[in-house]
């Protein structure tokens, strides 16, 4: 396979240990964060679930735990957050990760400086809905691969210097979700033969701008991906339908549960 370009941050930060809430597969990780902290994962038949909160902006969180880089393919909603493309994990452009590095991805990157924030909204006024492809809203996927190892250059040969432009040729920025046109949507959905979806469904806006900084670099991935991460985020209804959380209810008398009931020992004289 030849060399392939894909993203690296330009800045990255070096995060903590996530603890319980991080999903992991073979130390590889990926979370969804809100207000600096990750969110609760609910593991119900074969599934990852979060809770979507509605209109909260959301990070996702990614930590390469081995010695060597590393890169990943991450999409929202069916969409590579790089390209908005849909493709194999294999084929998708990729996030690149030094060693032991973790690093935030705030949004949808819209140009080589400045990602546009994710955030919970509606099926109706989703990026996705935007876009036209709305058959894999509610899911995030990170896939993982590692680097080829290369045999070294003969001595006398000269590297050849490799050159890009700073980043990918784009056009205007995408428009927010909510200036989105229903009928082109639906139209290009129904060209794919796509079943609808309830517009009221959990899905992922394009929101305000960031600042991002991002560079290609090269990097030749082993086609055998290292390992795969999937969640899948509904609002807490649709948890509740799908049995992953209790009914408000029950989560109530849950929460005011306590071991022992302040009362005393049963006194016979009391009942005469």
């Amino acid at each position: 396979m030849s060399r392939k370009t894909t993203l690296a941050a330009a800045v990255a930060l070096l995060f903590p240990a996530f603890g319980l809430f991080a999903a992991q597969r073979e130390r590889f990780e990926l979370s969804v964060i809100v207000d600096g902290h990750p969110t609760a994962e609910y593991p119900s038949r074969d599934k990852t679930y979060i809770e979507a909160l509605r209109g909260r902006s959301f990070t996702l969180r990614l930590h390469n735990p081995t010695s060597e880089r590393i890169a990943v393919a991450l999409s929202v909603d069916g969409l590579n957050v790089i390209d908005a493309k849909r493709t194999t994990a294999l084929k998708a452009t990729k996030w690149v990760l030094s060693p032991y590095q973790t690093v935030e991805i705030p949004g949808w990157q819209v140009s080589g400086e400045t990602a546009r924030k994710f955030f919970f909204t509606e099926t109706e006024r989703s990026y996705a809905k935007w876009i036209g492809d709305t058959r894999n809203v509610g899911t995030i996927e990170a896939v993982f691969y590692r680097e080829k190892v290369r045999a070294p250059d003969p001595p006398t040969r000269e590297a050849r210097p490799y050159s890009r432009q700073e980043e990918p040729r784009t056009g205007n920025s995408p428009p927010s979700a909510r200036q989105e046109s229903s009928a082109d949507a639906q139209a290009g959905a129904a060209a794919r033969g796509e079943a609808p979806l309830l517009e009221g469904y959990a899905a992922t806006g394009i929101g305000e701008r960031t600042s991002f900084p991002v560079r290609w670099v090269e990097f030749d991935e082993d086609p055998a991906s290292a390992a795969s991460i999937s969640l899948r985020y509904e609002y807490r209804r649709e948890l509740i339908r799908l049995g992953v959380l209790s009914g408000e209810g029950d989560l109530y008398a849950r929460d005011r549960g306590r071991g022992f009931e302040r009362e005393y020992a049963p006194d016979p004289d009391r009942r005469k």
